[in-house]
């Protein structure tokens, strides 16, 4: 019986691999390519218009919640629920809404105000330059 060969292409395939998993590890500086993604420059979210006085505005392709509690007050959030991980929908009655199960968060400090969730908000930087806002995920 002959032990099995391993095919040109099954070598280069885990080759690959590998040096994809070496590269990956080399190029982060923290162990981690979502922190070094977190720590990079402020994040231009367009006109601080666009945030109501009382409301807010989900900004879904970075996961940000902006609000803006009393007029030129702004708040910036995490977009994930602490619950699990949706993503909220939109900012009502003065309240933070994630519709998949219902949980609520305030605006002027991302507290839980209805569960299931668990924690709050985390809290971003956020600060307005040339009319536009800038957040920074930390």
């Amino acid at each position: 019986m002959s032990e099995p060969v391993a095919s040109r292409r099954t070598v280069l395939c885990c080759a690959a691999v590998a040096l994809a998993g070496a590269t990956a590890a080399g190029c982060s500086s923290n162990g981690g390519g979502k922190e070094a993604a977190k720590s990079a420059g402020p994040i231009d979210l367009g006109s601080a218009a666009d945030v109501p006085v009382g409301g807010g505005k989900v900004y879904r392709e970075q996961a940000v919640v902006v609000t803006q509690p009393t007029a030129g007050q702004y708040k910036a959030f995490s977009a994930k629920c602490t619950h699990a991980g949706c993503l909220v929908n939109g900012v009502v009655k003065e309240q933070i809404q994630c519709l998949c199960h219902g949980s609520r968060f305030g605006i002027s400090d991302g507290a839980v105000q209805d569960g299931p969730a668990p924690k709050p908000l985390p809290e971003y930087q956020v600060a307005v330059q040339n009319g536009n806002l800038q957040v920074t995920k930390a």
